[in-house]
């Protein structure tokens, strides 16, 4: 697998990404190249951390911000990292890639390069959970803030395949965040697609998944609206320091013990989030994000392109267009 990197996206660029690169390079040594996407002064300086057959570079001089329009920057900045890693997924020269920049320019840049996969009107983007049982995937986590009943549905059917296929579950449970466990709950969006979700032969659905529900392993797939998952994704991504803090500030864990219990609660574990329903794969990281987190987001990409996934994922949403037969 080839995985093209955003040497611009993130607060911490270029450092963090050049650092996940040589980490990921060092840590799957027979089954990973990359394709460094970034200005070429980066290779030349750089021409000695990676003088090895397994990275290639390509130039692209400019990088989109967080403050500018998504839409307006993809169109204006051809010469973007985003734009043109994407362009190198679509055009077969990566298999996949992957960018700590801003979120909505990396989702605009997916659609109008790479295209939805049919059957899927937008794109969402999912995140793991730390649970008591092992972790939930929860879509969407920020990239669409107004939702659809129809378009909760697609995102069941999104996360069921990626898990099916990734992570080898064989029937994931899907559950549906809301207030309640009452199918009548949550208002009339949530409470539709609560019906097209229950009736739908091709899901594993548990029903309304309540927000204590999800620390305790309710569900593998919990789907939601973009802004009430953005909101829990951050309340998450909190929770191991603000806990850590707590204990040491009390002269509990010192030795660093506690640090390493909490570890499955750091994001930078899990890496970067897949962007689902375009025709390739797209692995968006936090802007925030750390060596190990890109790194990480690295080998999610390689795993979800040498899985097949948008083929596969094809394949679902066709299933749901004709009414799970």
């Amino acid at each position: 697998m080839r995985v093209a990197l955003d040497l611009l996206g993130g607060d911490a660029a270029p450092e963090a990404p050049l650092e996940a690169a040589a980490g990921a390079l060092d840590a799957w040594p027979d089954d990973l190249s990359l394709l460094l996407v970034g200005p070429s002064r980066l290779r030349r300086e750089e021409r000695t951390r990676f003088a090895r057959g397994r990275v290639a570079w390509l130039a692209a001089e400019e990088s989109i911000g967080p403050a500018e329009s998504p839409a307006l920057a993809v169109r204006r900045k051809a010469d973007s990292t985003v734009v043109r890693g994407l362009e190198a997924v679509r055009d077969g020269r990566a298999d996949g890639f992957v960018s700590a920049g801003p979120t909505g320019a990396t989702v605009v840049a997916s659609v109008l390069t790479l295209g939805l996969l049919p059957g899927v009107d937008r794109p969402p983007v999912g995140a793991f959970f730390p649970t008591a049982t092992g972790r939930a995937l929860v879509m969407d986590v920020g990239a669409n803030v107004d939702v659809r009943p129809r378009q909760l549905h697609q995102f069941a059917h999104l996360g069921s395949t990626y898990l099916r296929r990734t992570l080898l579950i064989g029937r994931p449970r899907v559950g549906l965040l809301n207030i309640g466990v009452e199918g009548e709950k949550g208002g009339d969006v949530i409470a539709t697609a609560h019906g097209l979700l229950s009736a739908d032969p091709g899901l594993h659905f548990v029903g309304n998944v309540e927000g204590h529900q999800i620390v305790t392993g309710a569900c593998d797939v919990l789907v939601c609206g973009g802004f009430v998952g953005n909101v829990l994704l951050k309340f998450y991504e909190s929770m191991a320091g603000f806990v850590l803090e707590v204990f040491r500030h009390a002269g509990v864990g010192e030795g660093g013990e506690l640090g390493e219990a909490l570890r499955f609660l750091d994001y930078t574990e899990y890496g970067g989030a897949p962007l689902f329903g375009v025709d390739g794969v797209t692995i968006i990281c936090h802007g925030t994000s750390p060596a190990r987190a890109i790194m990480n987001g690295i080998r999610t990409a390689a795993d979800c392109a040498a899985s097949g996934f948008a083929s596969v994922t094809r394949t679902s949403l066709a299933r749901m267009r004709e009414g799970g037969r």
